[in-house]
Formats: structure tokens, sequence, C-alpha cells
């Protein structure tokens, strides 16, 4: 016996079943990994979520699958490490920060690097404590002993590593890059920190001269203040207008520079003239375009935003004073012959409220193709990462053939500072694990690496490396599975298996389980603006954790998303109580049987041997579909085994010798029900972890906690399939008696003549056997079983496998009122075929209403008619 009290609340409440379990697991210690030897181990990492608030339904989602797949396999017998931890989130968490202290009317800049990272680290202190809380009540199993921070000092000395390995082999280098410029503060901006408006403005419409004297090209731009920095002009390839002009030059406007026309594909042939402006050092599709053409790259304004030396006689005016000028000069010179007004999206600060400008930085970045190469080649071979579903290898492939360098380098202060440090005199470059000797002669990188760098490294980071001694990476890397979105698939799936390939020499994780997002019950996506977020805590305390878990785990099949709808959780906090309510009657007709008095091996029911060969099967097809990561399969299985088998069959079944004389029959009876319960709660507890530990610790069970006990296994002993088809045989002779009550509106309670013809002697002795069972759930006054029966004249009739059944309508109902009734309804029918005919052979009707109210409106038409004709055969039928 575990914890076992002989009955449970009447009223089964998730929240005081929850609350108290998940701290006697913390404190059993049954979620952590045992460095066990005798053991096999299976690990996963938790995809680290970001110190930045609240944990939302698709967290709730993926980590349940994980902690379903973590405790399956610690109850199969594996050494499970399931590590937890959290990421620093740089661009997200310094944003949060700042816009804090914006409401303090402070800046970063008032309180300098050091204090203002004091600030984030209490920030994260803050909202780790959060996401743990919101862990908790999701009842995830994890070790929370080995709990990491993408910006430990461990993981902070595997990035360092990672780095100077990479810049050592040459796959990091320094070069030029295009970022976001606030002018105002002269800062560079992440994305999430630029807000785009729609704002009115210009284009302009310019004709650049060609060198040659033959013409002109024309183009525009929303910006002339840049075409100082213009490098060249570009056409499409394919553009039979300027197939002539490719390779020769124009000569800038103002300046009299000479640039190349040249053939890119990113040109649209359609819009505006077919032919752009190239400034690369003013703009990102620029940028790329001259990277494609080796374009020089001309930066013609200062950090302030005012124009430099290279905007010659505009040197020092402000970009939009430049931009007045500018325009004047070249209407003047019958350059620009039209400005068209354009609205248009435009990037402003979020800080300073200005006008973002495209500009050209000094970056850091990873030569991606040897790694991706690697990446490439590892799925060729037998030690490939098996992705399910497997169509989103193509996805990974697709985006690792066409790799573009990795700009690594962040302008931010919260991060993994960037190892490299310049040389105050020489401007030397010096990159390493620790800081140069003579260090007051050096300065740090002001820059922050990329958040997906550090994550990049989260399978083996986490786990000691780059430690050579480091015990759990040597037990549990590489990791068994990742579970996770398909919409991360390029930003960390990809990065982790190149970087696991370069550093560790192997895959970082045998599967990668792809599911989707979680949308509305229209399938939009949950956002602010549309206000339909729905957060999983609200859905705990509403209906509980193990109902929600059990809806996202079943909701959909790998790879797809999932809509939240809250008639489906309702819908599994009702099986939660179903189960609750078949535990209690099931508990309190034990009579304190303990576990060493369970025994299997009396003389057993056909319903005994029927649900224990259920049993069986279920555990199979739990066991298969859980392998396959097909959890809503299994889910099913395990669904209509609960409800249907066990509670609306066995138990009912079972009442029969519990409420008998029988003492040998009773404790056979008990044991068989103790045995189902135990084994079904096991095979739910990954489902549903809070009630069926609290179920399991009632029953006459042998161990500390369900969380440990053994996965169920198919005892083929106890497989029956004669048995399994006598039931069956009994099932469908009650259900269709059942059903032929409902037709004829005769209660359960009233009772009937039930004739039954067996096929063949073997039959009628399974039924004579069964007997009992047909008398207590049909209800017959006269059961009259027999091989070679009369069939009466007037009676109620089904057919099922091996038997004719026959109800005879003078003990089932009295004919004359059934007739009158049947008449009524036919009346009523008649009425409501007449009315929607009458609408849908109206051409008004037809021609002017939605095309789904006109077929809602046939699908009536349809109902009724098939529903009148019934009732006319009834009648028929009645009066014989």
């Amino acid at each position: 016996m575990s914890n076992q009290e002989v009955n449970l609340p009447t009223k089964y409440d998730p929240q005081g079943v929850e609350s108290k379990w998940y701290d006697y697991w913390i404190d059993g210690k049954f979620f952590e990994a045992k460095n066990d030897e005798r053991k096999q181990p299976y690990t996963i990492v938790i995809p680290p979520p970001n110190v930045t608030g609240k944990l939302h339904l698709g967290h709730a989602w993926d980590t349940t699958l994980q902690d379903m797949l973590t405790r399956i396999k610690r109850m199969q017998g594996y050494d499970v490490l399931w590590l937890p931890g959290m990421d620093h989130a740089g661009i997200a968490t310094q944003a949060k920060v700042e816009a804090k202290l914006r409401e303090e009317g402070k800046s970063r800049y008032d309180l300098g690097r050091e204090k203002f990272l004091e600030q984030v680290w209490a920030w994260k202190e803050e909202y780790a404590d959060f996401i743990r809380k919101q862990w908790s009540k999701v009842g995830l199993g994890l070790d929370y002993s080995r709990e990491r921070f993408t910006m430990d000092e461990g993981l902070s000395k595997a990035v360092n590593e990672v780095f100077v390995k990479l810049y050592e082999k040459g796959l990091i280098y320094r070069g030029e890059y295009i970022i976001n410029w606030d002018p105002a503060t002269k800062t560079a901006l992440s994305d999430i920190e630029v807000i785009y408006k729609d704002v009115q403005g210009n284009f302009y419409h310019m004709r650049y001269p060609l060198a040659d004297g033959s013409g002109s090209i024309e183009i525009a731009t929303t910006r002339p203040e840049t075409m100082l920095g213009d490098t060249a002009v570009a056409v499409h390839p394919e553009d039979e207008r300027y197939k002539d002009l490719i390779g020769k030059t124009v000569k800038l406007p103002i300046t009299g520079r000479e640039i190349p026309i040249v053939a890119d594909d990113y040109v649209d042939m359609d819009f505006g003239s077919g032919a752009v402006k190239i400034t690369p050092a003013h703009d990102p599709n620029d940028f790329e375009i001259g990277n494609r053409h080796n374009l020089e790259r001309i930066l013609v304004m200062n950090e302030d935003g005012t124009m430099n030396a290279k905007a010659g006689k505009y040197e020092g005016m402000d970009r939009f004073e430049c931009r007045k000028q500018l325009v004047k000069d070249l209407q003047e010179e019958g350059i620009l012959f039209k400005i068209e007004e354009h609205m248009h999206s435009v990037g402003h600060s979020e800080r300073s409220g200005a006008v973002v400008e495209p500009y050209l930085s000094t970056q850091w970045f990873v030569k991606m193709q040897p790694l991706a190469d690697e990446a490439i080649k590892l799925q060729q071979s037998e030690g490939k990462v098996n992705f399910v579903p497997d169509r989103f290898e193509k996805t990974y492939l697709r985006w690792m053939e066409n790799i573009r360098d990795w700009c690594i380098s962040r302008q931010l202060w919260w991060g993994h500072r960037i190892p490299a440090w310049y040389h105050k005199e020489t401007g030397e470059v010096y990159v390493g694990n620790e800081a140069p000797a003579d260090i007051e002669n050096w300065k740090q990188d002001e820059d922050v690496l990329d958040t997906w760098f550090s994550s990049a490294l989260w399978p083996f980071s986490t786990m000691g490396w780059p430690d050579e001694d480091a015990n759990d990476f040597k037990r549990y890397y590489p990791t068994a599975a990742l579970v996770t979105g398909y919409d991360i698939i390029f930003f960390w799936v990809s990065r982790m298996i190149f970087q696991g390939l370069e550093f560790t020499g192997e895959r970082p994780f045998e599967d990668v389980l792809i599911h989707g997002l979680v949308r509305d019950a229209e399938g939009r996506k949950m956002s602010k603006s549309l206000g339909n977020g729905v957060d999983p805590m609200d859905v705990i305390e509403k209906y509980g954790a193990d109902s929600l878990r059990y809806f996202l785990a079943t909701g959909s099949t790998p790879g797809q998303d999932l809509r939240f709808m809250w008639e489906k959780v309702e819908s599994t906090w009702n099986f939660a109580n179903k189960i609750w309510n078949a535990s209690r009657f099931a508990l309190m007709n034990m009579d304190g049987i303990t576990y060493e008095e369970l025994d299997l091996s009396g003389e057993k029911s056909v319903a005994d041997k029927w649900i224990l060969t259920r049993l069986n099967e279920t555990i199979e097809a739990v066991t298969t579909n859980v392998d396959k990561y097909e959890f809503g399969e299994a889910g099913r299985q395990l669904y209509n085994f609960i409800w249907d088998d066990v509670c609306d069959w066995y138990i009912e079944m079972a009442k029969l010798p519990l409420y008998g004389e029988d003492e040998a029959v009773k404790k056979t009876t008990r044991s068989v029900l103790a045995y189902v319960l135990d084994n079904t709660m096991r095979l739910l507890h990954p489902f549903m972890p809070f009630i069926t530990e609290e179920i399991w610790q009632h029953l006459p069970t042998k161990g500390k906690s369900i969380t440990i006990a053994k996965w169920p296994e198919v005892r083929t002993d106890l497989t029956d399939s004669d048995a399994a088809e006598e039931m069956r045989l009994l099932v469908d002779i009650i259900r269709s008696v059942r059903n032929i009550r409902a037709e004829v509106n005769t209660p359960m309670s009233k009772q009937i003549k039930l004739f039954i013809q067996a096929k063949d002697e073997d039959t009628l002795s399974k039924l004579e056997k069964n007997r009992s069972y047909l008398e207590r759930f049909c209800n017959p006054s006269e059961l009259k079983l027999a091989t070679d029966l009369e069939a009466p004249e007037k009676a109620m009739t089904a057919v099922v496998t091996g038997a004719d059944l026959y109800l005879p309508l003078e003990g089932l109902i009295n004919i004359d009122e059934e007739i009158a009734r049947l008449n009524k309804e036919l009346e009523k029918l008649n009425k409501e075929v007449d009315r929607v005919q009458k609408k849908l052979n109206n051409e008004k009707f037809v021609g002017k209403a939605p095309a789904h109210v006109v077929e809602e409106e046939r699908a009536k038409e349809k109902d009724y008619v098939e529903k009148r004709e019934k009732v006319q055969a009834r009648i028929v039928e009645l009066k014989g």
C-alpha cells in the first residue's frame, strides 16, 4: 500500500488535488537524473523561455509534450534528465528594462553599463521565479538541480570558447553591415526597437544621364539625399528595355561620378520604371546587391544624421535640410522631373521617435558555408537528425543549402560581451577567452553576441562542455529528442545542429518533434492586437492543469497547428470527473484490500477476462503510439478504453459480483478492478499527472509515487480472445436493446419481453452462461434464448453478429398511443418541410442570401425530409 485511504473525496477538485503533489514530487527528488549506470540515459533539454514575461499557451503545449516523453521514459526504466533553463533574450529583455526606466524618466546612459546590467539581472531574477511557478502549475517534471541560464558562468565560458575557436579557424570575421541607426541618440537599434508608422512622403522621379551622352535612365526614390552615396543603377537581367544598357555607366548628378548599370534579379521589372538606384551604405537591400556586384560603399552621413564630407557642398546639413536643398538643385538642373505623393511605412526609434536611418556599420559574422556543408552531409548518414514529421527535413535542408553568413554582433549591453579587444594605439585585434595581460592598453568590443549564438550551444553548454571531465556531458549528451515549434527551425534548430556537429562531433539530438502554433477557435494567430490570447494560468485556474494538458497533448497531430477551444478543455475536465467518479466507486468497493491480497488467479467472469484483454490491447496501442510521437492517437485509445470499456461497461458489470454473496468471486473482481485501475492510471499518468497520482495513492499499489512506478507491460497470460468475443456479443445485444428502447421512448425501468435467436449452439451456450448480465442490463420480464425461435408478428428487431433480437411491441409500447404521437410528429415535420421548401423556391431568397445561409436551409430540408420518411415508415409498420 502506498498511502491508501479507502475513499476519495466526493467531488473532484482539480485545484485541491494539484496543489499538493508537485511539492511532494520535488521533495522526493523523483525528477532528478540519477546517473545510474545500470540504466540507459534519456535526455531532453527544455527550449529555454525568454526571461521577458509570462509563459503562453505555446510554451504550455511544448513543455507538456516534453513532460509526457520524460515521464513515460522514467517509468520505462530510463535514467531521465529533463534539463530546465531560461534564455537571457538580449534584445527583448533589454527593451523591457529600458521601457521600465523610461517610465522613471531615465535611460540606460544615465545609469551606465554596470548599473544598467544590475537592473537587468534583478529583472531576470523576478521573471525567472515567475516562470518556475508557472512550470510547477503545469506539473513539469524538471530536474531543478541542473537548471541553467544562458548567461551562467559555465555557459559564458562555452560561448567564449566557441567564439575563439571559430575565429581561429577563420569562420568568424569582421565586416560591414547595414544596421538600424538612431541619429538622435547616436546608437544602433535592434529590430525590436524600431516602430513602423505610415507616413505621407514623396516619390522623387529623376533621370540619370548616360555617360556616353546617348540618353538617360529613369529612377525614383523616397530618400533623395542618399543618392550622393549611389554606386550603381540596377535593372532586371530579363528586362528587354534595358538589355543594351547593362554594363554602361551613368553620370551621377551633382557629384559627376560615373557609376555602372548592373543586372540583378532583385529588381522588380513591373514597379516604377524597372530601374533602381543602389546605395550600399544606406539600404539593406542595396547592401546585398552591392555585395553581389562588388560595389563601393559610400557613407554620406555622420552618426548624428548630418551630411559628411562625402556629401560635398551639403556637408554639415541635417539630412532633411539636405533633402530640401538637393531637390531644389536637381529641379534646377532638370534631373528631377516629377514629385509624386506616396504613403509609405517608415521606421521610427522607439526611444527617441527619430526616423531611423539604415546605416553602414562594422559587425561580426560567422562564415556559414563550411558549417552548413557538414550539417547537410550529416543528413545523408545513419546518424542524421530525424525530423517528425519528416517533411520538415526539407524545410531545414532548403535553408541550409541557401545559407548566408550570420551577423552575430548586437549593439546592446545585455548579453555575452564579444571576447575581442582592440589595442588603443595600434588598433590590433585580439580575440581570446581571457583579456590581454596588459589590459590597460586594450579596449574590449562594446557589442554583445546575438542571443541565438548562445542558444545554439544549449544542448551541450548546459552539461558542462567544454570541461573535459563534465560527467553530465559524457553521460547525457547527445540528447534524445528536441520538442519545438516549426517557427524556429531556422533560428534555433539549424544552429544547434551545426554548432553541435562542429564542437562535439555528434548530432545534438536524435529526434526533433515539430509542432505548430496555438491558434484561436477561428484559426487566427493569437496576438495582443486581436485580443484573442489565452493565458494558460487562467485555463488551469478554471479547469485544472490535467484538463489543459490532456487537451494540448491530444488536440492535433505532429506538425499541425492547434486550435484552442474552451469547450474542448471543458470536455477533458468532464473526462477527469468520469475517471474520478469511477475510481471513487471502485475504491469504496475494494473493502480495504491490500497489495499483497490482490489475486488474479481465481475464477474470472467473462467481463473480467474481457477487461484484462482490452487492457492489454490498450497498453500495446498507447505504447506504440507514444513511441511514434502520436500522442493524439494514444490519447484517443486511452479515452475510449477508460470511458467506454472501464466506466460504462466493466464497472457496471462488476457490481453484480461486488453486491453478491460469493466472497471468492468478490475477491477476484476486486483484484481485477484494482489491477485494471492501477495500470490505467499509469498509462494516463504522462497526460494527467496530478489526478493519476491522487487516485494511485489510494489504490492497493506498491511504491512512493506513480512518477517512478513501472510503465505497464502486456501480460499475454491475461489475454483471452474467446472471452473478448463473448463480451462483444453481450455488449452488442445490450446496446441494441437500449437503442430500441430509446427509439420508442420506453425507459430502462420498464420491463419488456426479449427473445434472442442464436445462430448456433455455441452462441446459445455463451448466452445461457451470461444470462445474468442480459437480465441485469436489458431488464426483461421474459427472456427467451433459442436457436429455433419463432419470431413474433409485431416486434422491433435488431441483428447483431451471431444473433437476432426480437422485442414484441405489445409489451414495449401502447400501439395506439404511439401511432397518435407519431402522427403529431408527422404533422410538425410536414410544416417544417413546407416552410423550408417555400423559402428555397423563392428566387429572391436564393439569389440574395449569403451562400452559407442557403446551404444551411438545404441541409435543414434534407434532414426534415429524412425524418418525415422514417416517421411515415414507422406508422405503416405499427398499423401492420
